[in-house]
């Protein structure tokens, strides 16, 4: 089952965090998302890949404050462009995108990523769309081995399993309204996000040991989430390495930049 030509909603994350972010103060912007890199904000570089992507029909960009997008120069094409549109978010992920599956305005599949997922390129989104087609919730991974063949020096956070260390990709997947109970208890831990056994531990005691004594893999964690929803979960082992590079810290936007030159 593939997804229908354009008509994937894309969901754009370009919130802010209730503390000041530390990129955003040292670049003299008001968030994070309108911090310089390689030249113009970081929002721009995964905005142009979702509007380039064929499968996209449109760009949602939640965000607290959209007038800011709108008033700077730099990113003004965003507010003025056909296929993007501006919804206002609340103060976590989860929340927010629960209540724009709310709202109803537009129809499955969606496919979210974040404002500092800079590296986004087609390719990494042909992959997503081609082995999430069909899935309730996909989930998009890099394995360890993966990033550090090509970037020995970069430093993630990993959840480790008996099939490899994985690190997220910030590519998300929601093919049908079944995917909600996910979203619901993502809800609840989202606060906990950086704390990997917290995220397992929402799954059930036997997803935290089995991830503790290393005798889970994580796609038969996934499956074991698509079991306890009655919906179809699937990892997306992605073949890029630089979909877990994302523009966290100012060594990452120093990476990011030197691959962006190349």
């Amino acid at each position: 089952m593939t997804a229908p030509a354009s008509n994937i909603t894309a969901i754009l994350l370009a919130g802010a965090r209730p503390v000041p972010d530390p990129l955003a103060v040292a670049a003299g912007v008001a968030v994070k998302p309108l911090v310089p890199v390689a030249g113009q904000p970081m929002i721009n570089h995964p905005a142009r890949a979702l509007l380039a992507h064929p499968a996209i029909g449109r760009v949602v960009v939640l965000t607290q404050a959209p007038d800011l997008y709108a008033a700077d120069p730099a990113t003004a094409w965003l507010a003025g462009h056909p296929k993007v549109r501006f919804e206002k978010s609340g103060g976590g992920i989860a929340s927010s995108l629960m209540a724009f599956l709310d709202r109803g305005a537009f129809p499955f599949p969606l496919l979210m990523t974040t404002a500092d997922h800079v590296l986004l390129d087609g390719a990494m989104l042909d992959q997503m769309v081609r082995e999430a087609a069909g899935a309730d919730i996909a989930v998009a991974m890099v394995e360890r081995a993966t990033l550090l063949a090509r970037y020995p020096g970069s430093r993630r956070t990993w959840l480790k399993f008996r099939d490899g260390w994985w690190s997220g990709a910030n590519i998300f997947w929601f093919g049908s309204a079944r995917a909600r109970p996910v979203i619901a208890l993502w809800q609840e831990v989202e606060q906990d996000r950086k704390k990997g056994w917290k995220i397992l531990s929402a799954f059930g005691p036997l997803a935290l040991l089995g991830a503790v004594l290393r005798i889970s893999t994580l796609r038969g964690g996934m499956a074991r989430v698509g079991r306890r929803f009655s919906l179809s979960a699937r990892l997306v082992a992605m073949d890029q390495a630089e979909a877990c590079i994302d523009a966290d810290k100012p060594d990452d936007v120093a990476l990011i930049e030197k691959i962006l030159a190349q």
